[in-house]
């Protein structure tokens, strides 16, 4: 009886300490987090892009992502106009453009009756360069902050928070409005260049930076291919009818000689791997100038790489050109990420990979290959349009702009003939739907009754912001888009364009992956958890919660 007495009062020992343990483990007394945060988006990444090159990624690039982090292999935009501007604004702000009111790249004002483009500011100067346009940008026109605006307010603004990009859109729409500085690339003077809504000088390191005149030097380079001519079988051969040529050269066939214009001297960088390159060098530069990941907050750096969606613009998915750039972006990546492990220590950043948008296979690729593709002839559907309604309703210019595929009716014209949207509509519709490669039009005033599939419909709902969408909503069919015989475009709600990479790995995450839909929105909630933080003021995702540790 006393050895039945004994054990059991080891056994209530054991689990009184294994209790008290696990309560210390589970409650400790400050909350640990990451140094720093690193976000990627990687400007027109398709999701297929991880595996199709796979075999010729290195250890340390895309696949240390996805060996080591959680790959959310069913993400997707939950908008139909997928593009840059929204694309980068919905990652950081787990939003969607109804909300955020970053309704496309541009979009038609009503009250000053011009368009608008979504990182521009009047208010502002550049700085960093005598290119006095570059630099008219900030993030003023977002409507909700982002989940970096959020780190800076829970910190009491102690985090450092920068975004760094080609594009001024990927750059500024990522950190948000309270960030402490947004770069991106002046193509006149080939530096890195910020705004007066951020600084009034470039800090050293930056001027450091600019003054190695790292596109002059890799402009000399050119473009070789970065592995033997046999290892591009993923790729369609060399010269082909669809792929547009790269300013300079004769053909679009490697090598290339790299040669800019008086007009843009290095614009022609930013159209091959080296503008990743030069980015990658940038955001690292940034980290050590600014000491990111050393202090005792969280700091957030928001890298956009967008040399792969110029490429792709002219050449589309299939190209050598871009399995190139995908390879070497590989290499830049391996790069950046053993300079972290050196700076702020293996497992102690977290990183996360998504795409702003994906990209529709050329027409003239798809239609070789026996696809359903082609080529809208915006004007012959604009004349249609536009004969159609002065037949229906008189001769008038009802259309005041037309953004997005959308039409911006004249609302005074309307009142004045006592007009309806919804008659405008039924005009455009029948008319338009005559037109090949035009799938539905759609009535942006009156979804609630529109006979559009359900699945559509909801992301069309999501991207219309009643002050800045238009009335009308022309949609396009499945491979068919606006443009010419050569490359190709994204901005739809087809999977090709809303299907883009979520991967994230390093400190806090766990090993694994979803096949679940999760969506693009979800990126910047499942960041603020990791960070115990709130979410955007816009925010309508969720935490990806199987990605996280306990």
């Amino acid at each position: 009886m006393k050895k039945i007495i004994f054990f059991l009062s080891l056994i209530v020992s054991y689990t009184i300490n294994a209790q008290t343990t696990k309560k210390a483990v589970s409650n400790p007394s400050t909350l640990s987090h990451p140094k720093l945060v690193v976000g990627i988006v990687v400007d027109q990444m398709r999701y297929d892009y991880l595996y199709r090159y796979y075999d010729l990624y290195t250890e340390g690039g895309f696949k240390r992502m996805m060996n080591e982090g959680f790959n959310c292999r069913n993400n997707h935009y939950p908008y139909a106009l997928t593009v840059t501007g929204p694309g980068h604004a919905s990652v950081y702000t787990g939003s969607v453009p109804a909300i955020n009111g970053i309704v496309g790249n541009e979009w038609f004002d009503r009250a000053s009756k011009k368009e608008i483009y979504c990182a521009e500011d009047s208010t502002v100067k550049t700085v960093g360069s005598d290119n006095a346009m570059v630099g008219k940008m900030s993030p003023r026109n977002m409507l909700t902050s982002t989940v970096a605006d959020q780190l800076r307010i829970a910190t009491n603004f102690r985090s450092k928070t920068i975004g760094i990009a080609i594009k001024d859109r990927g750059s500024i729409l990522t950190v948000g409005h309270s960030a402490n500085a947004a770069y991106w690339f002046d193509s006149k003077t080939g530096n890195w260049v910020t705004s007066t809504y951020y600084m009034n000088d470039l800090p050293q390191w930056a001027k450091d930076y600019n003054a190695k005149k790292m596109p002059s030097a890799y402009l000399a380079k050119g473009w070789q291919l970065l592995l033997p001519a046999d290892k591009y079988s993923q790729s369609s051969p060399d010269d082909v009818a669809w792929e547009g040529i790269l300013s300079g050269a004769k053909k679009p066939v490697f090598p290339y000689e790299l040669a800019g214009t008086a007009g843009d001297p290095f614009g022609v960088v930013t159209d091959t791997p080296w503008g990743n390159t030069i980015t990658k060098e940038m955001a690292i530069e940034a980290i050590k100038g600014e000491n990111m990941g050393k202090g005792k907050e969280t700091d957030f750096l928001a890298i956009s790489f967008s040399s792969p969606d110029r490429i792709g613009h002219r050449v589309g998915p299939n190209a050598i050109e871009q399995q190139d750039d995908f390879l070497r972006l590989d290499r830049d990546f391996a790069d950046l990420f053993n300079f972290l492990d050196s700076w702020v220590g293996k497992g102690e950043y977290t990183v996360f990979l998504t795409a702003d948008h994906g990209v529709m296979d050329v027409p003239g690729f798809a239609k070789e290959h026996k696809l359903a593709a082609g080529l809208i002839s915006g004007r012959q559907l604009n004349a249609a349009i536009v004969g159609a309604l002065d037949e229906s309703f008189g001769k008038d210019k009802y259309i005041l702009s037309t953004s997005n595929n959308q039409l911006y009716l004249d609302h005074e014209i309307l009142k004045k003939k006592k007009m309806s949207v919804a008659s405008v509509t039924d005009v455009v519709r029948e008319v338009a739907l005559t037109v090949p490669g035009i799938a539905d039009v759609l009535d942006l005033t009156d979804m609630g009754n529109a006979s559009l599939n359900t699945y559509q419909l909801g992301l069309y709902r999501n991207n219309v912001n009643a002050k800045r969408s238009g009335d009308i909503q022309i949609l396009s069919q499945p491979g068919w888009f606006y443009g010419t015989a050569t490359g190709t475009s994204h901005g739809t709600p087809h999977n090709y364009d809303t299907h883009v990479p979520f991967v994230i790995f390093g400190w806090g995450i766990k090993h694994g992956e979803t096949l679940r839909r999760t969506y693009v929105s979800d990126i910047a909630p499942t960041i603020a958890s990791l960070l115990h933080i709130l979410p955007g003021s816009g925010n309508v995702g969720n935490a990806v919660e199987e990605a996280l540790k306990k």
